[in-house]
Order: structure tokens, then C-alpha cells, then sequence
């Protein structure tokens, strides 16, 4: 018995039965040997952590455009605290650790510079529409390794495609991640706005603070102590009818006094018409984009689609350079 072997057979008699354990996955689309270290979501994991968009997106916003300061949240920094949120209640759980971390790894890959104004822009504009889930499964099963995807385990994409709360991951292991999506923005995006000034404790209505407590530190801790007691043994992921409200009515909250704010997105009509002008820019000068993407369309790929890929690939700063060096006269050279 290799280590892997050893892994596997460690998660039957560990895990819960309603678990979704590594020998169990429905694989690849492409058959791979099997790896004799790691199990299938071990490296699911790690293929994700090495990509190129994952890299990426610590230069995508969170929720504040050009935020000055260093300690307001990235998409980086969401997802690592995703998927320390999903992976603490996944342990108490006893579900597989290792297919909710690459989920919650790879659950935004597909984001747009500037957060969700930029992926309003691309929807308002691409044939189709935009959806951030459904481009993160583009993105590992076609746009990372030169077109040929990572060829991730089917689990793993349907946890990333169905994380949003509209979304039926088949896994508990995905139900855990769409949870904790909606618990780790909450409060995150709430500290954020406390330290930008934008909300203060005082803003939180007294029944909300009752039910989940009087700071962010003690609200996601009852947030987690609620799903795990109220999962556990079963073959669901849920919360109370009483937290799964108050988490509502601060969730509405937080769209109203913040997502919404004009402080906190003054910038934002700037970003969308900036992106809107290099997706016409791109789609009529296709030649202009960078060789990966060219290539894309060499392979096939429909060109309005990867125009579409090359914008929500770009970081902020990226696009806000492309976008001076193609639309902002530069001064003439003097000698």
C-alpha cells in the first residue's frame, strides 16, 4: 500500500459517511495515473494554489476600488479565509478537509478586475452574459496550461460552479464552501467598512448583535458554532432558523449601508466604463491581446469569448494600464 492508498483508506474509517472521500471521486475528464503521494483532491489542491489566476488574484479588489491601505481585503485574502472558514467546519465535520480547500481555493479564479462592478460591466456587454462561477470552471478546465485546462476532479468544478447561493453543490464538502462564501464576505467586508469608517457597531441593529454578537470576531464564531451544531450527524449542511435570519438581515444590511455606498464605490462607474472600452477595443483588434490568448483562438476557442477570458483575467492595475497605454495620449518625445 502506497501513501496515497494509506490517505484513502485513513478517510473511510475517519470521515463521515456522508463525506465525499478520494476513492469515491467520479475523476477526470482526461484519464492521469494516480499520484502515489497524494490523493486526487491533495492535488486538485495544489494544482489550483500553482496557476496562474490564483496568483492573480491578489491584485483584484474585494469590495473597495483603489482602497488606500494596506490592510483592506483582496480577492486573495477572501478566499484564503474562505477556505479557512469552510476547512475548520469541514474538521468538525469529519469531511474530506482536502476537496473544501480546493474549492474554496478555486471558487473565484474566474473574477473580474474590480470586483463585482467588473463583472457587471462584462455581463452588460459579452453575448451571454458574465458569471463569475461559471468563468472560474472555465478557467481550470480551459484557459490555465496554454488551453488545456487542469483537469480538475468533477467534484471540485461542481463545488466551484454551484458556490454561489443559488447554487446545489452535490457535496457536502461544496454546500460547506457556498456557506462560508456568504458568512467570510460578511465579515470581512464589515471590518473593512468599520475601518474605512463607512459602519460602525452602533449601525448593527440590537436584535441582529443579540443573536450573533456585539463584534465581528464574536458574530463568526456563532455563525460557525451554528452550522457545525446543527450538521452534524446529518447529511446537510445548515444553520438554525434563528441565525440563518439574523445572518439575512445582516447580509441586507451590509448591501445597504455599504455594497451600495457611494463612498465605498465612488470609483466604480469608472472601472465598468473602462472595461467596456477595452472589451470593444479587443474585440475589434483581437491581434492586440497577449500571445496565450491569441493562441486560444488559433485552438478554436470563439473570439468574443476569449476577449471575454483576457478582460476578466486582467488585475486592476493591469487593465488600468492597458487602458492608458491604448487611450491616453502620451507626450511627444523632445531631443
Amino acid at each position: 500500500m502506497n501513501l496515497r492508498e494509506s490517505f484513502e483508506e485513513r478517510e473511510f474509517q475517519n470521515l463521515s459517511p456522508y463525506a465525499a472521500h478520494s476513492r469515491n471521486s467520479r475523476g477526470r475528464d482526461v484519464y492521469e495515473p494516480e499520484c502515489d503521494i497524494r490523493t486526487v483532491y491533495q492535488r486538485d489542491r495544489d494544482r489550483i494554489l500553482h496557476s496562474k489566476a490564483f496568483r492573480r488574484l491578489k491584485d483584484k479588489t474585494q469590495v473597495f476600488l483603489a482602497a488606500q491601505g494596506d490592510h483592506y481585503r483582496t480577492r486573495l485574502t477572501h478566499t484564503l479565509e474562505v477556505s479557512q472558514t469552510a476547512r475548520t467546519i469541514a474538521k468538525a465535520l469529519d469531511l474530506n478537509e482536502d476537496l473544501v480547500e480546493a474549492i474554496a481555493l478555486g471558487h473565484d479564479l474566474g473574477h473580474t478586475p474590480f470586483g463585482h462592478s467588473g463583472e457587471a460591466a462584462l455581463n452588460a456587454v459579452h453575448p451571454g452574459g458574465f458569471r463569475h462561477a461559471e468563468q472560474s470552471v472555465r478557467v481550470v478546465e480551459v484557459l490555465e496550461k496554454e488551453g488545456h485546462g487542469l483537469n480538475l476532479t468533477w467534484e471540485v468544478r461542481d463545488g466551484i460552479l454551484n458556490h454561489r447561493t443559488s447554487g446545489k453543490p452535490a457535496t457536502l464538502e461544496g454546500q460547506v464552501v457556498r456557506l462560508c462564501d456568504k458568512i467570510s464576505y460578511i465579515h470581512h467586508d464589515m471590518d473593512d467598512a468599520m475601518r474605512a469608517g463607512i459602519l460602525s457597531e452602533d449601525d448593527i441593529p440590537i436584535t441582529i448583535r443579540v443573536v450573533l454578537g456585539d463584534s465581528c470576531r464574536e458574530r463568526l464564531n456563532t455563525l460557525i458554532h451554528d452550522i457545525v451544531e446543527n450538521s452534524r450527524g446529518t447529511d446537510q449542511i445548515l444553520q438554525s432558523p434563528e441565525i440563518a435570519e439574523a445572518m439575512r438581515l445582516l447580509r441586507e444590511l451590509m448591501f445597504r449601508n455599504v455594497y451600495r455606498n457611494p463612498e465605498a464605490k465612488d470609483e466604480e462607474e469608472k472601472a465598468k466604463r473602462m472595461l467596456v472600452f477595452l472589451y470593444d477595443f479587443y474585440r475589434e483588434n483581437p491581434d492586440q491581446m497577449s500571445r496565450e490568448y491569441r493562441k486560444l483562438i488559433e485552438l478554436g476557442e470563439d473570439q468574443t469569448q476569449v476577449v471575454c477570458d483576457y478582460i476578466a483575467g486582467m488585475t486592476d492595475q493591469y487593465s488600468i494600464h492597458k487602458f492608458e497605454e491604448l487611450f491616453i495620449p502620451k507626450s511627444w518625445a523632445v531631443y
